[in-house]
């Protein structure tokens, strides 16, 4: 307490929070969304009406005009699409793994695989596989890969509180595992799936090829699976087949839905909040990030339904391509930056719809003790923390502009258990604690609109 109280001292008279006013409209946000909102409805109608929306699918064309037609409906002052190209890569087919010989031995073990997103495959691939823990062991045993199928079994450090910190940790083999095995001559890749979920379901997700070396194909195990992989491979020589089909058709256009409630006072400076209208194939994308879409537009409703009139244009921005290539994000940036557009703040949601902890944020100090002193007004609503660590990928590229970037940070301990796998479906997003993330964003939204940073 003594900490925030400092921090109010420090601050001009101006531009600190007046705590009885802003008390009562952060309320009334607050209760209408916990009474009327619609986010979950519209969360379902994305999910079970659109479904998967890969950049480049049909479903995902069909996810924009479900945006546009949301945005509307919900009080935007204007809506436009903001086109961008898109990358159209396809799954191609049914991915398998069949361990077909161990030790000599004919047998059939299928496993429970993905390819993963990006990855490219042209039928079925037959070698011994080379099981190592990490890069390190890969290194050191390379004289061994040519001609194999290399499995790394890196998996989450159980020990990170912080499950986020262990995805930043292990997500390297994925994204570029399959090239450094490919620098030694492997023929195909598999991956230990960036979980830590008891399920089995693989995860997939982006990978990228180094230009220099094949393009071998590459696919993640569900960790059950892999755990046996695992334990043969420290016992045994096995042998197995993996099949993929995935590939890239040619680029087409997307969009980024754009939606504007208009400011009163600076109309030409800018506050986004945004959630990528992509997923994966897979599933039905209701925590990554259909949650970070609806908390968009219901923060929208709300504001409007409560008469709030903004001091500064407020976008909702729905992206494109965030999954496999950041296409949308990098758009708005580049289109901001040409036509000369102040960007006071950028908030994402794209972390789950988790009941709200606080938020990661990339600002200067001066910009992080105002907002540590709004910490009194957000924590009867969730809001424990602001932490160091920049916003979410779609507003990260606004930071070339200089503006500070923000990023909702939910409960983090059951958001790996769905991410990029098939598991990622409505029925596993909770009402309430969607709601009350929208109820977080909003109030922050509101303080940085009235005070700035």
């Amino acid at each position: 307490m003594k900490k925030i109280l400092i921090l109010l001292l420090a601050l001009p008279l101006a531009a600190m929070a007046q705590p009885g006013d802003d008390a009562a409209v952060i309320k009334k946000i607050s209760d209408e969304i916990l009474r009327n909102g619609r986010a979950y409805e519209l969360l379902y109608q994305l999910t079970k009406q659109v479904g998967g929306r890969l950049a480049g699918s049909p479903q995902f064309a069909k996810a924009i005009q479900w945006g546009k037609t949301a945005m509307e409906k919900n009080g935007a002052d204007n809506v436009f699409l903001q086109e961008c190209m898109v990358p159209h890569w396809v799954r191609g087919g049914q991915d398998k793994a069949v361990i077909i010989e161990v030790d000599k031995k004919k047998t059939s073990r299928e496993l429970d695989v993905l390819a993963l997103g990006n990855s490219l495959g042209s039928g079925t691939v037959t070698a011994e596989v080379l099981a190592v823990a990490d890069f390190a062991e890969l290194e050191r045993r390379k004289d061994e890969v040519k001609g194999k199928i290399v499995y790394y079994n890196a998996g989450f450090d159980p020990t990170n509180v912080k499950p986020f910190i262990s995805y930043g940790q292990t997500g390297i083999y994925r994204r570029s595992g399959p090239s450094r095995a490919a620098k030694y001559g492997a023929v195909g890749v598999m991956i230990r799936s960036l979980t830590e979920s008891a399920a089995n379901d693989p995860h997939t997700g982006a990978m990228a090829y180094m230009d220099s070396f094949p393009k071998i194909p590459a696919i993640a195990v569900g960790p059950r699976d892999a755990d046996e992989v695992w334990i043969l491979s420290r016992k045994s020589n096995f042998t197995m087949s993996m099949t993929t089909n995935g590939h890239f058709l040619p680029d087409t256009i997307g969009y980024n839905v754009v939606a504007e409630l208009k400011g009163t006072e600076f109309p030409g400076q800018f506050i986004t909040v945004g959630g990528h209208l992509d997923s994966w194939d897979v599933n039905e994308g209701a925590s990554d990030d259909g949650t970070g879409v609806v908390h968009t537009i219901e923060i929208m409703r709300a504001l409007q339904a409560i008469g709030y009139k903004p001091k500064h244009t407020i976008r909702f921005v729905l992206f494109a391509n965030e999954e496999n290539g950041l296409r949308g994000g990098t758009k708005y940036a580049e289109e901001a930056k040409a036509k000369g557009e102040k960007h006071i703040f950028a908030l994402e949601s794209d972390a789950g719809g988790f009941t709200p902890r606080g938020f990661s944020v990339g600002v200067n100090k001066e910009q992080m003790a105002k907002l540590q002193s709004w910490l009194p007004l957000l924590s009867p609503y969730g809001t424990e923390e602001f932490t160091n660590g920049g916003g979410g990928a779609d507003v990260s590229p606004l930071m070339s502009l200089g503006t500070p970037v923000s990023e909702l940070g939910p409960d983090q301990q059951r958001y790996f258990d769905l991410h990029h796998a098939r598991s990622d479906v409505f029925e596993k997003v909770n009402k309430r604690e969607l709601l009350l993330g929208a109820v977080n964003m909003a109030a922050l939204i509101y303080l940085v609109d009235k005070y700035g940073l």
